[in-house]
């Protein structure tokens, strides 16, 4: 039996989305390490890829309106996610626990859109057109803009909180170290 090139795409795709879906979902409920390479890296790459997309976008302007909807609605989702945390600051270093239920409805719109997208592109027979239409699709560059949205504003108030947070270290410090030395 010879194999379709698109079910070998397929039987690739599936275990490495269902992987990348996993280390996501497991990313955005858990307790986790601040790290201090993550923030900087999304507050880097997500904007630039806006730019990318948003650049792809130009032939159709109502779509920059919907990308800009996007962001514009996961900033005050970020915002919100912000002030669901909860934060840590242990000898073993900042932790943070993002709101579950959030991070929950975050993951089950991007794989509802890669499902939509695969079942779109795969399902329509091989007939259809099978261009990359990433940024001609009005739905696509809004929930991309939603999820670029959330995670940068997420990523600028993990670095703020940070920066409080050693600061209070540092203070409370010095604090101790005046008590001893008078």
């Amino acid at each position: 039996m010879q194999q379709n090139p698109s079910t070998l795409i397929i039987l690739i795709l599936i275990p490495l989305l269902a992987w990348r879906m996993y280390s996501r979902f497991k990313r955005m409920v858990g307790r986790q390490h601040l790290s201090k390479l993550r923030p900087w890296i999304t507050i880097a790459v997500f904007p630039l890829l806006l730019l990318l997309i948003g650049a792809a976008a130009l032939p159709n302007p109502e779509h920059l309106w919907l990308l800009a909807a996007g962001v514009l609605a996961g900033s005050l989702l970020g915002l919100f996610g912000l002030s669901k945390t909860r934060y840590e600051a242990t000898e073993e270093g900042l932790f943070y626990t993002p709101n579950a239920h959030l991070g929950i409805a975050l993951s089950l719109v991007f794989l509802a859109r890669i499902a939509f997208r695969f079942v779109q592109v795969y399902g329509a027979g091989p007939a259809a057109p099978r261009g990359n239409d990433f940024a001609h699709s009005a739905l696509t560059l809004c929930i991309f803009g939603l999820l670029a949205g959330y995670y940068i504003a997420y990523a600028v108030g993990l670095l703020r909180w940070r920066y409080r947070a050693l600061a209070d270290t540092r203070c409370a410090q010095e604090s101790v170290s005046a008590t001893r030395s008078s």
